[in-house]
């Protein structure tokens, strides 16, 4: 269940905006939960159950990253403009902006569980605990274990992909379908897709500008500007707290995570076995306890 949003609106980010929206009180003394998602070129809208822990005491906050949901979006804009040193000042501008810098946790899920990575080895005084939700370590290492997750796929569907991929015809109804297999398996085993999902998943194709330009056409055809990117480099400067999460089936593979694992000084690893690359979704009770536990540890 989404509680409703406490206050939403938007903060000036330069000549931009960037939508958001808090769950419970900024002003209770916990730390705030704010919540950096996936794509990049997602919404906030699939996060919209971690509300759930503002019934537990802690404020939550979600925002839309720039390009994106109710931010402003720029279609013109090409891979110069969106860059990660971008969305790493949007999000130290958006902290600002709601007087939370000081004290606050971040959840990063997928590429926002990178992002958060990087923010975390500045080390920022405010910080005060770090969740990196089926997150890889490494786009390298994200695409070779796409590689072996597709050649694990029934017959002849990661042919399709391939020849479509070929071809430049991604955007084929075909290539679609066979997308979809994948996307059953690691990315969200629940079926039908719950509508949170859905919602933000469209978001990504009706303006598909940032998710093109950085990612590529699909998940597992990372061919955008991310396509060399890591953050192995930076996790032993992580100082605070850190949890993993991940899923068993899911498309950030152990092999992807273990970076996180072995470099972050004070790190633990949840692997929730009955969920693919939305263990919020899939498994929301257990999630749920999950969260709570590491909130409370950090008192």
């Amino acid at each position: 269940m989404t509680l409703a949003p406490t206050t939403k609106g938007t903060v000036p980010f330069g000549e931009y905006e960037t939508w958001y929206r808090v769950t419970g009180d900024l002003s209770s003394g916990r730390p705030p939960i704010v919540v950096v998602h996936g794509g990049p070129g997602s919404t906030h809208d699939y996060l919209l159950s971690l509300t759930a822990l503002a019934e537990a005491g802690w404020p939550v906050v979600h925002y839309d990253q720039l390009g994106n949901g109710g931010s402003t979006h720029l279609p013109g804009r090409g891979s110069d403009f969106w860059t990660v040193e971008l969305f790493l000042a949007e999000l130290d501008n958006l902290l600002q902006r709601l007087g939370i810098a000081d004290n606050y946790v971040l959840y990063g899920q997928s590429w926002g569980g990178m992002l958060v990575a990087k923010h975390a080895a500045a080390r920022p005084a405010g910080l005060r605990g770090l969740v990196i939700a089926n997150s890889p370590a490494s786009y390298p290492l994200w695409r070779q274990e796409m590689d072996r997750l597709r050649a694990e796929l029934p017959p002849g569907v990661d042919e399709t992909l391939r020849r479509h991929e070929a071809a430049g015809t991604t955007e084929d109804d075909e290539y679609h379908q066979a997308m979809r297999v994948f996307y059953e398996r690691h990315v969200c085993l629940l079926k039908p897709w719950p509508r949170d999902y859905l919602a933000s998943f469209y978001e990504v194709y009706n303006d598909p500008t940032v998710y093109y330009t950085m990612n590529g056409p699909t998940e597992f055809h990372v061919i955008g500007t991310l396509r060399d990117w890591s953050v192995e480099d930076c996790c032993p400067d992580i100082q605070v707290p850190t949890l993993l999460i991940s899923g068993r089936h899911d498309e950030a593979t152990p092999a992807t995570v273990q970076p996180f694992q072995d470099l972050i000084p004070d790190v633990r690893w949840e692997i929730l076995e009955n969920s693919s690359h939305l263990p919020h979704l899939e498994e929301p009770e257990l999630f749920n306890k999950i969260m709570t536990e590491y909130l409370q540890d950090l008192r």
